[in-house]
């Protein structure tokens, strides 16, 4: 087994526990190498780390140690990172494929592929008009600050925040979440993965033409003009993580999210 270590240069806990675990690997059996020659790229950071990770080793199986805030991608704590590299070691784990998405410009075709999500928002202060359509269908128009377009893993992150729905990695489905829509009925949509999804930049009136920004896991690539449109749709690329045995996705959520349950005893029920 050959791993490398991408670590968030940012953190000096992060180099720290680089430096901690370099010294374990041959006790384990492994060989520390380069990041093209290695087997498995093991992060040392948080959610962000992996997500940079994804982007710049395509294709190569990541285990995420935790050390950053919530850590949803990177869920082995730091009590368990000697423990983690054991099993790395013996071959006790299995490579999870998780959706990407892909979101392509109508004008140039420039495509880019994100894990988490595609964000359409408002580059001024003011709110965004935007159409949907899915699968040639026109489905709603959205007034809103923006709009989140997540892939099951990233259902955990912004589209979360924004009020929509969790939705398990294995999920074959791709979240839609308004971010502070003008209206009450509006709420997030979940779709089928296969689905092309288009998003059409609106003016708010004859008079007014604002652009909108596409971000790509939360960087600026596109800005797109008043009645351009991008493709939302299904990536052929995937990211791989290891999960081990006995990975329980419902209990990382819980213990993420704090689920507890109702606050009534056995008895008071």
């Amino acid at each position: 087994m050959k791993i490398s270590f991408f670590v968030n240069e940012t953190k000096l806990v992060a180099k720290k526990a680089s430096e901690d675990l370099s010294r374990l690997v041959s006790r384990f059996g492994m060989t520390l190498t380069s990041d093209k020659e290695a087997d498995v790229i093991v992060t040392l950071g948080g959610d962000g780390t992996i997500l940079r990770a994804v982007h710049s080793h395509q294709g190569k199986p990541l285990l995420g140690l935790n050390l950053g805030g919530l850590g949803f991608m990177a869920s082995v704590e730091e009590k368990d990172f000697i423990k983690a590299l054991e099993l790395l070691s013996k071959g006790e784990y299995t490579v999870s494929r998780r959706t990407m998405l892909a979101v392509k410009d109508a004008k140039s075709q420039v495509e880019f592929n994100a894990l988490n999500d595609v964000v359409i928002k408002s580059t001024t202060g003011h709110a965004a008009v935007v159409d949907l359509s899915i699968d040639g269908a026109t489905a709603t128009r959205y007034h809103s600050d923006g709009l989140v377009i997540a892939s099951p893993t990233g259902s955990t992150a912004y589209s979360l925040s924004a009020g929509g729905p969790v939705v398990m990695p294995d999920s074959r489905s791709i979240v839609i979440t308004p971010v502070c829509p003008h209206a009450l009925g509006v709420r997030s949509l979940v779709v089928r993965d296969d689905c092309q999804i288009q998003i059409i930049n609106r003016k708010r009136s004859a008079l007014e033409a604002r652009n909108v920004m596409v971000c790509v896991d939360g960087e600026e690539k596109l800005l797109l003009p008043p009645d351009s449109s991008v493709r939302v749709f299904k990536s052929s690329l995937c990211a791989n993580f290891v999960e081990f045995v006995g990975h329980n996705p419902y209990e990382i959520l819980s213990r993420k999210l704090g689920w507890r349950g109702n606050n009534l005893t056995e008895g008071e029920c």
